[in-house]
């Protein structure tokens, strides 16, 4: 077993989306904030609706939840996205959703808008950059 059998048998085989043509392991961490800073996850009954608008939207989107929380101001969402998703469209999707249904059921007299255009986002996975680094040059070196 040469090493980059190695490499994938160790890091590939598990947690990794897998589809017809694809093999994808896509973590983001999103924070965002509402319009203002404006504390309403103080409001009664808002974290628990937001919460569970973000399931159900994950759930229609094949997004996986790995963690969410909610602060005063701002929410962090770390998901498992299919490759077919980018960052802006899952963004898109959860903001301008729960935007338009939370202003509905908590503040349906006003013409505020809910979240700010801008957001957070990094990537993460499982597999180390060092560790990827590696596996690259070892392919260089084979001539793959």
């Amino acid at each position: 077993m040469n090493s980059s059998e190695l490499w994938y048998n160790r890091y590939m085989k598990k947690d990794y989306r897998r589809t017809k043509a694809t093999v994808s392991m896509i973590n983001y961490h999103f924070v965002f904030c509402p319009r203002y800073r404006r504390k309403l996850f103080l409001v009664d009954g808002f974290e628990a609706r937001f919460k569970e608008l973000v399931t159900q939207i994950c759930e229609q989107n094949d997004i996986v939840i790995l963690a969410m929380e909610c602060h005063i101001d701002h929410c962090h969402l770390f998901v498992n996205a299919p490759p077919t998703l980018s960052a802006a469209e899952i963004m898109k999707i959860i903001k301008g959703t729960t935007g338009r249904i939370l202003k509905q059921e908590f503040f349906p007299d006003t013409v505020m808008q809910m979240w700010t255009r801008s957001y957070f986002v990094s990537t993460a996975g499982d597999v180390s950059t060092a560790t990827i680094q590696h596996y690259v040059e070892q392919q260089k070196k084979r001539g793959g």
